[in-house]
């Protein structure tokens, strides 16, 4: 069964950035499409990036495109998010999430979940 468990948030002021690490066991990740997401208190959770490894494929959402990327270390069975030049409106607390040989990106279709690491962005 895979679990997934996220570490790297913290506390940063604006413009600064922060390195989320999503580690996985139990299974090896080299077939699932992993998404990043978010909520903030009384807001819907958000994908922020999904990649579609074995595709090549990934996606940012309009409001964190070209500040944020996602990336896959296959040794360390391990998914990042850098996230850069990060807003106060950034804060949140962040989840990875995983699908098995998923082609999409919808949060409907995600069965793995982490539970989550806190970023706050202020000054």
């Amino acid at each position: 069964q895979l679990q997934l468990e996220e570490s790297g948030g913290g506390l940063v002021q604006p413009g600064g950035s922060l390195r989320l690490s999503c580690e996985a066991s139990g299974s090896t990740l080299d077939y699932y499409t992993i998404g990043w997401f978010r909520q903030a208190p009384g807001k819907a959770r958000e994908e922020v990036s999904c990649a579609i490894f074995r595709d090549g494929i990934t996606f940012y959402a309009p409001s964190v495109k070209d500040r944020f990327t996602i990336s896959r270390d296959n040794a360390k069975n391990s998914v990042y998010l850098q996230m850069d030049s990060l807003l106060p409106e950034d804060t949140a607390r962040y989840y990875c999430a995983a699908q098995f040989a998923g082609s999409t990106c919808e949060i409907n279709d995600y069965g793995n979940w982490g539970q989550g690491t806190q970023v706050t962005v202020s000054s």
